[in-house]
């Protein structure tokens, strides 16, 4: 004989719904803002930490491409020890220790220097862009997690709240049943009810545990009491508006631009090989035989002895094999690829605007309707247990009332979650949605990577170092949740 469905207890449901408050509805003293993640973000977030130090290992292209254009000092020095002689040579010495001075002072270099500077500097501003970039992602992710976090706990509230008013409608319609008010279809249709009902709470709950998952896994600490996000700054009344913006201040364009700026100058660099180069140079030769040379004659011989001298050395390529011409055409179809590059963005930032402006409006004007339908939904939810009381409305005319309002709670839920996405992905997409837009107090000054490529483009000695390398976000390995209110699995076959 097949069994009944398995029913959630009373208990059962309440544990799920002290979750939901546990995890999503904590006290003031508990409560975080949206701006309070975004903060923790800025500080904290290892994507971003790990943009800043790419951007600051970018920053030392400049110095090394300076580097060629400095003076250089090499000493090298040179112990023999001849181990065997020349029969022939009387004066052979037994060991010898030559060290060597050289001084070398770059001129000119056919412009190499100068434009790989100039490029290393333009990669520089389009790495910044990047950055910026980058930040405005992880912000727009954060700010989708923590809405994403308030949805889900609204979802699953709502599940936890229609388990209850289904348990409800299933004891009364037992209880009529047992009367001979109503028939066992009646019955079965609202444990029906009660039994998707249940597997959909199940489903809620998974789904908001995913959700913190991913808010901890970008701000570092569990949600705590989200509150209502405010409202966003600065959002356009027009489209035509919001793809003006973008186009002026979107990074990723930005970036596309400044590396076309650089290919250029790889082009100049790649030419610079068919040009002459003028450098001074300077030696200094020391030689000490230690007393061996000249044998049985020693003291007939100098033994140590010191040499200089200084010059000026051209050198005029005059045939490489066509390497020089390869090199350059090679960096003048590199940079075309960059030149289209800059096209390809500027379609995709005008795509990315246009389609973020469209879901912003039509997520609007869907909060608008669910508002309208959740309101006519619980005024006809009530005028159908009115009717069913008094026999005019059936069992499933009454739960049909019921899930059509759990429905449009639901999609007013999820709109609201959408419309404040698509407005922060459309500030991103203007170029908008960043640290110093959004006034965020980090507990300090904001961090300008300038200030290192500013720190690092002048210097030049060897021996420089900054300290050890060291992650600063903190890990969240031990931050726990309350999933383990999801219960054990149950076996399929155990509810037939």
């Amino acid at each position: 004989m097949k069994q009944r469905p398995r029913i959630l207890s009373a208990a059962k449901t309440a544990s799920y719904m002290g979750a939901i408050v546990a995890l999503g509805v904590s006290g003031p003293a508990q409560a975080e803002t949206l701006r309070d993640a975004l903060v923790a973000v800025y500080n904290d977030n290892p994507t971003l930490e790990g943009a800043r130090a790419s951007q600051r290992a970018t920053d030392e292209d400049v110095p090394i491409q300076r580097a060629p254009g400095l003076p250089s000092v090499n000493v090298t020095a040179t112990h023999l020890e001849f181990l065997r002689q020349s029969a022939n040579s009387f004066t052979a010495p037994e060991r010898n220790l030559g060290v060597n001075a050289q001084v070398l002072v770059p001129i000119y270099s056919g412009g190499a220097v100068r434009n790989g500077i100039n490029a290393a500097q333009e990669r520089v501003a389009a790495g910044q862009a990047d950055l910026r970039a980058t930040e405005s992602s992880v912000f727009s992710q954060t700010v989708a997690a923590y809405m994403d976090v308030l949805r889900t706990e609204a979802l699953a509230q709502l599940s936890a709240n229609q388990v209850e008013v289904l348990r409800v409608t299933f004891q009364s319609t037992s209880d009529r049943f047992e009367i001979g008010d109503l028939t066992r279809t009646d019955v079965a249709q609202a444990q029906s009810r009660l039994a998707v009902a249940e597997g959909d709470l199940r489903s809620a709950y998974a789904n908001m545990i995913a959700a913190q998952q991913t808010y901890i896994q970008l701000v570092g600490r569990a949600p705590m009491g989200l509150e209502a996000p405010p409202p966003l700054p600065g959002l356009p009344e027009t489209v035509g508006m919001a793809v003006v913006t973008a186009l002026d201040n979107n990074p990723d364009l930005i970036a596309a631009k400044e590396r076309a700026e650089a290919a250029g100058y790889d082009t100049e660099v790649a030419g610079s090989g068919r040009l002459p180069t003028i450098g001074l140079f300077a030696n200094y030769d020391y030689s000490n035989f230690f007393g061996t040379l000249g044998g049985p004659i020693a003291s007939d011989f100098q033994q140590r002895e010191a040499t200089a001298n200084a010059g000026v050395r051209v050198t005029i390529p005059l045939f490489q094999g066509g390497r020089p011409a390869a090199q350059q055409r090679q960096a003048g179809a590199r940079e075309s690829a960059a030149l289209e590059q800059v096209i390809a963005t500027e379609r995709s930032v005008i795509a990315q605007t246009r389609s973020a402006y469209s879901n912003w409006a039509a997520s609007n004007a869907v909060i608008a309707s669910s508002q309208t339908a959740v309101e006519a939904a619980e005024l006809s939810l009530e005028g159908v247990r009115a009717e069913n009381s008094i026999g005019n409305r059936t069992i499933i005319d009454v739960l049909n009332a019921e899930q059509e309002l759990l429905s449009a709670r639901a999609q007013l839920v999820t709109a609201r979650r959408n419309a404040y996405v698509a407005g922060f992905t459309l500030l991103a997409a203007m170029g908008k949605a960043e640290a110093r837009d959004l006034n965020l107090d980090t507990g300090g000054p904001l961090y300008d990577p300038q200030v290192n490529a500013d720190r690092v483009s002048g210097r030049f000695w060897d021996w420089d170092r900054d300290p050890e390398a060291a992650a600063n976000s903190t890990r969240t390995v031990d931050i726990n949740t309350s999933d383990d209110f999801i219960g054990p699995v149950l076996d399929p076959n155990e509810a037939r």
